[in-house]
């Protein structure tokens, strides 16, 4: 769908059709990095400092490197054409900011939980999220350079996902990786579309 609008020359005037995608996951799984690799514009993050308040308060075991930490959103866009406009939403990770996610989540077309396999037990309340409210959703298996290389298979066992969900390995610092999850969630979206259909 295109919106027709009159310019003030009193042409028509085309504004692209927006879709809203939602990149979740659990506290340092790359949801940032991912927004920023495949953002055509700066991406906007609000990103703040981790201090000593967040001590007993964020779980930050296996992420003793990560100095910040989105507290309310990434934004991103990428243009498809003049016809279609993906709007990249990017989730906070900890627990006390999910009272967000309702709202990010209103409108999307579909989410991809990105997941770390050091820290599995984090992605847990990310796809049950979108399961109960049923947004349809894939799952990126963020490869971390120091983390134990699992086959999709194992992650979907471990995850204990039906076989309907996708399962894409990534590296959330490359562009075109981070453009094959998206387009897989795009594709995932689709099909399911035309099965209700």
């Amino acid at each position: 769908m295109v919106f027709v609008e009159s310019d003030r020359s009193g042409g028509e005037l085309h504004v692209p059709t927006p879709v809203k995608i939602v990149i979740a996951g659990g506290f340092g799984t790359g949801k940032t990095t991912l927004v920023n690799s495949v953002s055509e514009i700066p991406a906007l993050h609000t990103e703040e400092v981790l201090t000593e308040a967040s001590v007993g308060v964020d779980d930050v075991v296996g992420l003793e490197n990560k100095e910040t930490t989105t507290v309310a959103l990434d934004f991103g866009r990428i243009t498809i054409n003049t016809e279609v406009v993906l709007y990249l939403f990017g989730t906070p990770g900890q627990n006390r900011f999910w009272f967000m996610w309702d709202e990010l989540a209103h409108g999307a077309i579909g989410a991809v939980v990105l997941v770390d396999t050091r820290r599995l037990d984090s992605s847990f309340p990310s796809i049950d999220f979108f399961e109960r409210r049923g947004i349809p959703f894939i799952v990126g298996v963020n490869c971390f350079d120091d983390a134990h290389g699992y086959a999709a298979e194992e992650v979907r066992s471990a995850l204990d996902l039906g076989p309907g969900v996708p399962i894409v390995l990534c590296d959330a610092r490359d562009r075109e990786s981070s453009k094959s999850v998206l387009v897989s969630l795009i594709q995932h979206t689709m099909d399911r579309l035309d099965a209700m259909a």
